[in-house]
């Protein structure tokens, strides 16, 4: 595992990840020479008949959604998505794969 420090940048919540059709958080992380994204949410399009997931599944994975930003949120002593942007945070990877991220506390 590769710790390195950066800072959010481009937080949303709404449409995105997969092909924009997800519902969700969306964000980049962004350092000295690199940037990565992260996305949180579940699909947003109509369920197929033959998809994998149920509609219990999505509500599910977007609680987890919700509960995910407001821990983030809460460690960032901020009050809205938008004003994430510029927190510093760390960021944990596995060769070039980002495998988690959190607020740094520390200096805020």
């Amino acid at each position: 595992m590769d710790k390195k420090l950066g800072k959010l940048k481009n937080v949303r919540f709404g449409w995105g990840g997969y092909d924009g059709c997800q519902f969700g958080l969306s964000l980049m992380i962004e350092g000295d020479a690199w940037e990565v994204g992260d996305f949180r949410g579940a699909w947003g399009i109509d369920r197929p008949e033959n998809a994998k997931w149920t509609e219990d599944d999505r509500r599910n994975d977007l609680v987890d959604v919700a509960l995910f930003l407001r821990d983030t949120l809460k460690a960032a002593k901020k009050m809205h998505v938008e004003e994430l942007n510029g927190v510093p945070v760390e960021a944990m990877f596995d060769g070039q794969r980002l495998k988690s991220w959190r607020v740094l506390t520390e200096v805020l």
